[in-house]
């Protein structure tokens, strides 16, 4: 059986419309996140913000240290 045909199997034999919503929106972002799809589905001010963001980053005065960053997020990080 082809594996698109094992995904159909898969697919119709789940009844929660709420599961195949949530299975659809990461399958979906996974394919956004695969040969530059993810940067094609930014706006036009999303993709000039990340490359002013690149920029700016060649300046050493924009960036932040490892340190302070892992002690700001460590909360998050759970480190």
């Amino acid at each position: 059986m082809k594996i698109k045909d094992r995904f159909h199997k898969l697919i119709d034999s789940i009844d929660d419309e709420k599961d195949l919503h949530s299975y659809y929106l990461l399958i979906d972002q996974l394919q956004k996140t695969t040969s530059g799809k993810l940067y094609d589905a930014l706006s036009h001010e999303e993709k000039e913000e990340l490359l002013l963001s690149y920029e700016e980053s060649y300046n050493s005065e924009n960036l932040i240290s490892h340190d302070s960053v892992m002690e700001e997020y460590s909360k998050w990080l759970r480190i």
